[in-house]
């Protein structure tokens, strides 16, 4: 049984639960309607910043070897992305973005910020930034990888 306080707010895990869900779902439903499952949309956001060795990919994303070759795989073949052989390891191979992905990474990421700014918009800016840093903290003290970056934080190809 949820437990509310008297103002009808929810607990810390409970929101946090829950707004991962929320996030997700608009996440997905963004990747849909550019033709991607969420694993091929936080490829690309990843890839975005710059080219991935395997292991190095299989590690931020949270991955296992096998699946991030296959999400590799189909994204490759979809003229996404592609392997290039890393210029410091002759053995290694890097990922990165084609042009048609970097297009469609940066239009699915603008839509997908959109989105996800648009779940704050009944709280007034004091609330907003509050959210930001207090968020900003847990992912910075739990040393979340880096799948998405901020808005103007100098994504590229």
């Amino acid at each position: 049984m949820e437990k509310h306080d008297d103002e009808g707010r929810i607990g810390v895990v409970a929101a946090l639960v829950r707004s991962t869900f929320l996030v997700n779902a608009v996440y997905a439903e963004s990747a849909r309607e550019y033709g991607l499952t969420s694993q091929q949309g936080q490829l690309l956001c990843v890839l975005m910043a710059q080219s991935y060795g395997m292991s190095e990919l299989g590690a931020t994303l949270g991955l296992a070897k096998s699946s991030l070759t296959g999400l590799v795989d189909r994204t490759e073949r979809n003229g996404l992305v592609r392997r290039r052989p890393d210029r410091h390891d002759s053995r290694a191979l890097r990922i990165e973005l084609t042009k048609k992905g970097s297009e469609l990474a940066a239009a699915f990421y603008t839509e997908t910020c959109r989105r996800i700014e648009n779940l704050t918009t009944g709280l007034a800016g004091a609330d907003r930034d509050a959210l930001a840093d207090l968020l900003g903290r847990v992912v910075q003290d739990n040393k979340v990888p880096i799948v998405f970056l901020e808005p103007g934080e100098g994504a590229h190809a």
